[in-house]
């Protein structure tokens, strides 16, 4: 089986550039989970490698496929120089080891929670997970593997988590975009929640 990690930081850097810095994190019983950092003008970006070594499990199956599964890795966005934003790489490493450690199945809609600031001070806890395709294009593997999908994530503050779980993900980005909220602003503040939507 070809190893798929070459192709997929091949297509990062087709699509963010060079890397200017990188950091890998293992956690016992997984393999290596590399984050990625990317410049472009004042935006920092994060992506990891590894998550997509492995296809994404069905939990509920008595044996895991080692072909077959949808295939990701994350990509954060945020505003850089407000913010000691480096410090995500150990949860966004957490967030790519999930499938690995709990037989997560990552996909558009989902939230993830590390249970801690993303980053010193950080306002956000858990992500959005959004739909792929606009940053980094999908990358189609040779059959029977799946595409390995970029999935953008988006921070979320502990009480547009609790909203999104009560009206849904897409609820919560509509809300978003109404209020012209900036996703990238690592010290930004929850959008207004208090009424449900129309």
């Amino acid at each position: 089986m070809a190893d798929v990690l070459p192709l997929v930081e091949a297509r990062l850097r087709t699509a963010l550039g060079e890397p200017d810095a990188r950091a890998a994190v293992t956690f016992l019983g997984t393999d290596r989970i590399e984050v990625l950092r990317f410049h472009e003008g004042d935006i920092v970006r994060y992506a990891t490698l590894g998550m997509s070594a492995q296809p994404m499990a069905d939990p509920t199956a008595v044996i895991a496929d080692p072909v077959a599964g949808p295939r990701a890795e994350l990509v954060l966005s945020v505003r850089g120089g407000t913010a000691d934003t480096d410090k995500v790489l150990r949860p966004l490493a957490v967030l790519a080891a999930s499938p690995q450690v709990e037989g997560l199945v990552v996909a558009p809609g989902a939230s993830l929670d590390v249970g801690e600031p993303l980053w010193p001070g950080a306002p956000f806890t858990s992500v959005l997970v959004a739909e792929p395709g606009g940053l980094v294009e999908d990358l189609e593997l040779d059959a029977p593997l799946e595409p390995v999908r970029f999935l953008p994530l988006l921070p979320m503050t502990p009480n547009e988590a609790a909203w999104k779980r009560v009206h849904g993900a897409q609820a919560l980005q509509e809300r978003w975009l109404d209020q012209g909220t900036d996703l990238r602003d690592p010290s930004r503040k929850s959008v207004p929640l208090d009424r449900a939507p129309e």
